[in-house]
């Protein structure tokens, strides 16, 4: 299809979404990178003994080949979301593309820890600009109609690669050494770069400027929230701890008070002020630190507990993303005739019901006493994925897509952040049996998920797209 002048090839559409030929083509690369880029996030966790062996680093510092990707997808992805209304959500995804996968290669060269940490921060700028703009590309790739099915696929790849990492982390290291483990990304990288390229849609564009004060205070905000969190979890000094959330707070008023100024705020206060919007994003991060609960402090009770090896508890996590599999496309449709406050509100109520019957397990559980309660976990999660992700893009007007984009990936990434920073606050103070602690403090996460959800039906309802 030829450009138009001045355009860089691609499709141009609106909310009518991209001719049903062409909508494969264009969502093929979003979930190759996607899922790289959620897959790399959990196989580092699981790699990272084994990389500061090698690298002869202390255990304690390395922890920065986690926190230096952390920290840089969290500061950027508002800021980059901002940048995708302004230049376009295809030129932010593509620049991101890049980055990830060339940062990939880097880290697969790399020769120190701070050589590492280096390339697993600009990897975690890369995977920002991927992470905070597909959902918004998703939305005009596929007409608001059927935008249920597109999210059902995406909230499918990204809950099936955040639990198979762990998995695919050991099975890459039972054969080859870690550098492969990012090295593997660059064939996927190029290839999806080239389908990039020649399908991803070009969108309106958005007349505001940047504004760099936003973005400085936005980091600020979200490293020092990460470090406090961080902190906490390895019981640092409380005065250390508090300074960091002092200036948390200290950086967060700043940024709110300076995002009522201005038209299109970066941090997306205009949309927070539409209830379905705000419901919708209080929802994502609960269930996601639910999430996060689960998938850190499972593999420990699993190997610490119950004594089973690091290849069963792999085989164990896998029924949650199978049952996600299942019920999240199933979800995606189920949206186009049903209130997304029901069906997430639902399945979140079976995500509660799953995380109290593993805390409630026999002490000597069977396989199939675990599996089954794993699946439930997995077919509640992955019913409130898809009518979320729906909510939140379709409460947002169409020029605000970027922002809602933003608040998709954010959401996710700081419930999962204080997901974990509490089971490992858990292990520290109760030993091995605090992860049935965090079991039952992510089932209340999911709780409150749940309420939040339903009291969307009760909301004013304001349209955001056609």
């Amino acid at each position: 299809m030829a450009a138009a002048p001045g355009d860089d090839g691609g499709h141009r559409t609106g909310l009518s979404g991209l001719p049903p030929r062409q909508r494969f083509l264009a969502l093929t690369p979003i979930v190759i990178t996607v899922a790289m880029a959620t897959l790399d996030a959990a196989i580092a966790n699981t790699a990272l003994p084994t990389i500061a062996t090698d690298l002869h680093a202390r255990a304690a510092d390395s922890i920065w080949i986690v926190n230096a990707y952390q920290l840089a997808v969290m500061v950027s992805i508002l800021p980059l979301a901002s940048l995708g209304e302004i230049f376009g959500y295809r030129r932010v995804y593509i620049f991101g593309l890049v980055l990830f996968t060339a940062a990939s290669l880097v880290c697969a060269l790399a020769w120190s820890l701070p050589s590492l940490a280096i390339a697993r921060a600009l990897q975690g700028l890369g995977a920002a600009g991927v992470m905070s703009v597909n959902t918004a590309l998703v939305r005009f790739i596929y007409p608001t109609r059927q935008l249920g099915r597109a999210v059902g696929l995406m909230a499918l790849v990204v809950a099936v690669a955040a639990a198979i990492g762990p998995t695919v982390a050991s099975a890459v290291l039972a054969v080859a050494n870690w550098p492969w483990l990012f090295a593997i990304n660059v064939p996927f990288g190029i290839g999806a770069f080239v389908l990039a390229v020649m399908n991803l849609p070009h969108t309106p564009k958005s007349p505001h400027r940047f504004d760099w004060l936003s973005a400085i205070l936005n980091a600020g905000t979200f490293s020092f929230l990460i470090l406090a969190l961080a902190e906490a979890a390895h019981s640092a000094p409380p005065v250390q701890t508090a300074g960091e959330l002092a200036a948390a707070v200290i950086f967060g008023v700043a940024l709110v008070w300076r995002q009522m100024k201005l038209p299109a705020p970066m941090l997306p206060v205009d949309l927070f002020a539409r209830p379905v919007f705000a419901l919708s994003a209080l929802t994502s991060a609960c269930s996601y630190a639910c999430q996060g609960a689960a998938f850190v402090a499972l593999p420990f009770f699993f190997q610490g507990v119950l004594g089973r090896s690091q290849v069963a508890t792999g085989l164990l996590m896998t029924p949650w993303p199978v049952a996600v599999a299942i019920t999240a496309p199933l979800a995606g449709r189920l949206t186009e005739r049903y209130a997304v406050g029901i069906l997430g509100g639902s399945g979140l109520i079976v995500l509660s019901i799953g995380m109290v019957c593993l805390t409630l397990m026999p002490q000597t559980p069977s396989t199939f006493d675990i599996c089954w309660r794993m699946a439930v976990c997995g077919a509640g999660f992955g019913f409130f994925q898809s009518p979320n992700l729906k909510a939140i893009l379709t409460s947002a007007p169409p020029e605000r897509a970027g922002g809602a984009s933003g608040i998709v990936a954010t959401s996710r990434l700081l419930g999962q952040t204080v997901g974990a920073a509490l089971v490992a606050l858990c292990l520290g103070l109760l030993s091995i049996h605090g992860t049935v602690v965090a079991l039952s403090i992510g089932a209340g996460f999911a709780v409150a998920a749940s309420l939040a959800s339903f009291l969307r039906l009760a909301a004013p309802q304001q349209a955001g797209g056609e």
